[in-house]
């Protein structure tokens, strides 16, 4: 109790909100090589069209300075739905922006796959516009060749 006020005090002092500080103090950005390895050690794969990494090419699949909750989040949800997953992006520029964007590191796409689409509208709440939230927060939007998901957090790691 007394952190949290600490911190709006702090936040105020600053002028930011106190969701605003609370999301900088909490967030541990990746390399693109830690977050890859987690990720093959997790069984979740990705793949780039530009077969690259680079973060600022939009053709690249990058990880870099990925939020480490986003890959603990595609752990979960790999271990929670049983299905295979494959990334087809990450914090690559190209991406609409804002605070909980791909290139701030909240965001991934992944490959459409009956299994994971049968898991994420079974198991999750629709909140409608092809989006659903898990109990952790966390958004899935179905777009129309991939899942675009907004991790707020490790949903359960």
């Amino acid at each position: 109790m007394l952190s949290t006020l600490v911190l709006a005090v702090v936040a105020l002092v600053a002028g930011t909100s106190v969701a605003q500080a609370d999301v900088s103090a909490q967030v541990t950005k990746l390399s693109h090589g830690d977050a890859a390895g987690r990720l093959t050690s997790a069984g979740i794969t990705w793949s780039s069209s530009g077969g690259c990494s680079n973060r600022n090419n939009p053709t690249c699949t990058s990880f870099d300075q990925v939020n480490l909750a986003s890959i603990q989040g595609a752990g979960v949800l790999k271990r929670a739905s049983g299905c295979a997953l494959h990334i087809t992006g990450g914090t690559e520029t190209g991406h609409a922006s804002g605070t909980y964007s791909h290139w701030n590191g909240y965001k991934l796409d992944f490959r459409l796959s009956t299994c994971i689409t049968n898991y994420i509208t079974g198991t999750f709440t629709s909140i409608g516009g092809n989006k659903w939230r898990a109990a952790s927060g966390n958004v899935y939007f179905k777009e129309s060749n991939h899942w675009d998901v907004t991790f707020y957090n490790c949903g359960g790691c």
